[in-house]
């Protein structure tokens, strides 16, 4: 709390109003008295101060955690675009890679899954990258089962089927802890392949590892997240980050970018 106020204080600094008293220097402690009074008096008539300041260390610290982010995505393109354990679905030399972390058990991404399968068929000429990251497992556990299987399906069937099956899954509308292991044997039984084995579950433990370090790494504090960035020469002019629920457009509008339109 008290770091919170000093800082509020410091931003309270360059308001109009406060910001001649703290242009001057080795002020004495008569002075310094004489200037927390004003201080004192001006925020006790002028309230708003503090909602102003405190909305300008907000959008000050949003766009901190934007530019880190940004720059940990383009330091780990490799890791988010090569790596062979992750599902992908699209061209293998598609010049726009479409990356998005996700929970099948996430309201949101549940509710982003169709603007997503919508985008999937309008741009055949994108990668479209799956980072697994059951964040709900701890208290879901079909979040991890289908996670691990749907990473089994990948190495079973290829990208078709796994496509096919990560449909399935969002297609019963079973979020939020309502997904059953009836629903997860139903979906693989569509695109053909086979329940993973305790050693099939265990081998996926490594890349949803990575996928959780990797996630958090970019600043990810919860699912759906979502990449767009060309797989060559990506830069903070076409790369969007987009952490959370958005609209179809917001989609397109990133693949746009990183297009070049």
């Amino acid at each position: 709390m008290k770091h919170h106020m000093m800082t509020l204080l410091a931003g309270l600094i360059a308001m109009p109003g406060l910001a001649a008293a703290a242009d001057s220097a080795n002020f004495t402690d008569a002075q310094q008295q004489a200037i927390g009074k004003i201080a004192s008096d001006y925020i006790i008539a002028h309230p708003e101060v503090l909602v102003q300041a405190s909305q300008k260390l907000q959008a000050q610290q949003q766009q901190q955690q934007a530019s880190d982010s940004l720059t940990a995505v383009l330091a780990n393109a490799p890791a988010l675009l090569q790596d062979k354990d992750t599902p992908s679905y699209g061209p293998k030399d598609a010049k726009v890679a479409f990356v998005e972390f996700f929970d099948y058990q996430c309201l949101y991404c549940s509710h982003m899954a169709p603007l997503v399968e919508q985008t999937i068929k309008a741009n055949p000429n994108v990668r479209f990258v799956f980072k697994e990251w059951p964040i709900f497992g701890d208290r879901w556990k079909a979040s991890i089962t289908a996670a691990e299987t749907g990473l089994s399906v990948y190495k079973q069937k290829g990208a078709q089927a796994y496509l096919d099956y990560h449909n399935a899954i969002y297609a019963t509308g079973h979020d939020e802890g309502k997904l059953t292991d009836a629903d997860i044997s139903g979906a693989v039984e569509k695109v053909h392949a086979a329940l993973p084995s305790d050693a099939h579950r265990q081998e996926t433990h490594a890349t949803l590892a990575k996928n959780d370090d990797l996630a958090k790494t970019l600043g990810f504090q919860g699912t759906p997240g979502f990449i767009v960035m060309p797989t060559r020469d990506a830069n903070a002019n076409n790369t969007t980050i987009l952490p959370g629920a958005v609209s179809a457009e917001d989609l397109q509008a990133a693949i746009s970018k990183a297009q070049g339109k």
